[in-house]
């Protein structure tokens, strides 16, 4: 079993944000289990913790400690 990594993601407010920040994690690390609750703000995903944080500030927005 992989690591999950959770982020809070404040600055994710609606389903645009939520498949932007999905198709970074999906790119940056293929096959990663990546889940989205965008009314508690939580992005989670398995794999390398300093890439997906990463591919979210890429996209955009600002993942913090959760």
């Amino acid at each position: 079993m992989t690591d999950k990594t959770t982020f809070i993601v404040n600055d994710m407010t609606c389903n645009h944000c939520v498949g932007t920040i999905r198709s970074a994690l999906e790119e940056a690390l293929p096959g990663s289990a990546v889940e989205i609750d965008l009314e508690s703000h939580k992005v989670s995903f398995s794999g390398d913790k300093a890439k997906g944080e990463e591919a979210i500030r890429e996209a955009g927005y600002t993942p913090e400690a959760a």
